[in-house]
């Protein structure tokens, strides 16, 4: 909105010749979205608490967590609200990409914001049946990946860190290809969603990386000089991972240990679906594995434990799945394991960026 109002008086004012820039705007973008979360945190924080909107805990997870029942969770609608509104103030409103990665961020915000309400305000402890969260996710990814695969600008072809030779041509398979990676991506987010500042820092990292290949694979020449796909229009997408960058900071503060409020399905469903759509769109849907690692690992941590679980006839890998209450059970303190899930994803953060100049 801002571009579209200011830019065009440049002519009349040097200054707002700066509104061009992608890079000026994905800085709007983030501090915008940071001072939206820090102002609107505490009176939304104590709406929940009035609507006694709060954290439900399993009766069989740590006996640590019990000290969490009730802390006001659904905090993932504010990121939502300062990831789209900062967002739409910043980017170009006639690109593409960008209204579809919004898209997807409010349906699937919308799935875990009713899983929410059925397990908290229902109490029901089970919320949307598994099924029919899955279905809608699906749902979501298939109109969003119908929407990519049918852009005339779009190539199916698939991109591999560090191998600048390979890139299959998925063709239409690559419908089933999206669905995988934004479903994947939205519910690994969603297990990683544990404990007190686990999830946000992983994805303050991994929208930053994207906010950078997201320039680069919308810049024609850089993309060409660092071997990467080029993707008309996708620079704009890193305004929207700036907003986001932004908002996952000041969640940050409200939600460090001890947390003063979680961002509930509301907030991991959409941030995970977000991530893996932003993957899609700047043709790095493989590299999301490697800066998204924590995610990944903590996705695979249930399914062997689950699998494991059946085949042995009821043995177990870890003492407790997702794997950071594996940690947990150890006798780890809780900021202990966040702070040290934080070092390995900003570790894998650099390797993610080393894959620029390593093919």
């Amino acid at each position: 909105m801002l571009y579209h109002l200011l830019y065009p008086l440049h002519n009349l004012f040097g200054g707002f010749n700066v509104f061009r820039y992608i890079t000026f705007r994905s800085i709007g973008a983030t501090i915008t979205s940071f001072i939206l979360v820090l102002l609107v945190a505490p009176a939304f924080i104590r709406f929940l608490k009035r609507l006694q909107i709060g954290q439900v805990i399993r009766k069989d997870g740590p006996a640590s967590h019990f000290s969490k029942q009730g802390v006001p969770t659904m905090g993932g609608v504010l990121i939502i609200f300062a990831v789209s509104l900062s967002a739409l103030l910043w980017v170009d409103l006639t690109n593409y990409y960008v209204w579809i990665v919004l898209g997807v961020t409010l349906w699937y915000g919308a799935i875990g914001a009713y899983d929410d309400y059925r397990k908290i305000l229902k109490k029901d402890s089970k919320g949307l049946s598994g099924r029919g969260k899955i279905l809608f996710q699906v749902i979501g990814a298939v109109v969003a990946g119908w929407f990519l695969y049918t852009n005339p600008d779009f190539d199916s072809h698939l991109s591999f860190p560090f191998m600048k030779e390979i890139g299959p041509d998925l063709g239409a398979w690559y419908l089933l290809f999206a669905l995988l990676v934004v479903v994947g991506a939205s519910n690994a987010v969603n297990l990683t969603d544990g404990l007190d500042g686990l999830a946000i820092g992983p994805t303050v990292i991994t929208a930053g990386v994207y906010l950078l290949f997201s320039y680069l694979a919308g810049h024609v020449g850089l993309a060409a000089y660092l071997q990467i796909p080029y993707v008309p229009g996708a620079g704009e997408v890193a305004v929207f991972c700036g907003a986001l960058v932004g908002a996952s900071l000041g969640f940050l503060w409200f939600n460090t240990f001890p947390a003063q409020v979680f961002m509930g399905d509301v907030g991991s469903l959409s941030i995970g679906a977000a991530l893996g759509t932003v993957a899609i769109i700047t043709k790095q849907e493989i590299l999301l594995a490697i800066v998204g690692g924590i995610f990944v690992m903590e996705a695979l941590s249930v399914i062997i434990q689950v699998g494991f679980f059946k085949f042995s006839g009821g043995k177990r890998i870890f003492l407790m799945a997702p794997f950071h209450h594996h940690f947990e059970k150890k006798g780890w303190a809780e900021p202990k394991v966040v702070v040290r899930f934080w070092i390995v994803s900003i570790v894998l953060g650099l390797a993610a960026l080393a894959t620029l100049k390593l093919r």
